[in-house]
């Protein structure tokens, strides 16, 4: 059952504990105060797996190293956002990012080519120049909503990206919820992630999911251990709820005490 620091009289889905192979949750940082990361890592750490510092964040935010520090302690990964790479490489500035980065202390670079333009081939060799230095998370879709991916292409450059020495791969969902893995009012493009899920190992996919009822849909369809990305800090541990089904939304989720699955009502 889940290693969860509660009372522990209640049967619980599965859930993996820390470091995990699955189930991660990766957190949007928009720019929180070291204080703040602080006071989330107290209480939430156990949960977190990756911290993004969303876009061109980090460029201009103060405390970025202590942060950095903070999440390294708590066994959390931390990544630049993917469009601040591209912005370097539309600059020519690749080298100059990459050195920053470590300076930092970062090991994560996260690889997307969503937000200005960029072959997936460029890309996947962009891959192949940082995997040496960095363990490297790519990002799949545009993050422009009038920019729509043939579903089987999300699988294939999924692939391509993973060969080409990526650790994970990002599904872009986007901090709105409304672009790539779904429809502009939020609802979740079925068909894309079954292509997704029937070609690339589950556990290599970061689904981006910013909202509950998004988070709902694919906890319920890949179960508990699902790895959900670009999570607000404040949902962190409503997300970790939903996932062992403490929370009405997913309490169908939860497993009979004599093992068997709780019947319907």
């Amino acid at each position: 059952m889940c290693p969860v620091a509660g009372p522990g009289f209640l049967t619980l889905p599965d859930r993996a504990s820390k470091p995990r192979d699955c189930g991660f949750t990766h957190v949007l940082d928009k720019g929180l105060p070291v204080a703040t990361l602080e006071s989330l890592v107290a209480t939430a750490g156990a949960y977190i797996d990756f911290v993004k510092l969303g876009w061109g964040t980090a460029y201009v935010s103060e405390g970025v190293q202590e942060k950095i520090a903070v999440c390294r302690a708590a066994g959390i990964g931390v990544s630049l956002g993917g469009t601040l790479l591209e912005i370097a490489v539309h600059q020519n500035a690749v080298d100059e990012c990459a050195h920053w980065m470590h300076a930092l202390g970062l090991e994560y670079v996260e690889v997307s080519n969503g937000a200005l333009d960029m072959s997936t081939v460029d890309k996947q060799d962009l891959i192949k120049r940082l995997a040496g230095e960095f363990q490297v998370i790519s990002e799949v879709g545009s993050k422009k909503p009038s920019e729509l991916m043939i579903t089987m292409e999300w699988a294939k450059e999924m692939l391509d990206d993973l060969d080409a020495g990526a650790s994970l791969v990002i599904a872009e969902g986007r901090e709105s919820g409304n672009v790539g893995l779904f429809g502009s009012t939020g609802d979740v493009h079925g068909d894309l992630v079954e292509s997704i899920v029937d070609i690339v190992p589950v556990d290599k996919v970061i689904f981006e999911a910013p909202k509950k009822d998004q988070q709902t849909w694919f906890i319920e369809r890949l179960g508990a251990d699902v790895n959900l990305g670009n999570i607000p800090p404040d949902e962190v541990i409503p997300l970790e709820t939903l996932r062992l089904g403490l929370r009405a939304d997913t309490t169908d989720t939860l497993p009979h005490p004599a093992g068997g699955r709780r019947k319907e009502p």
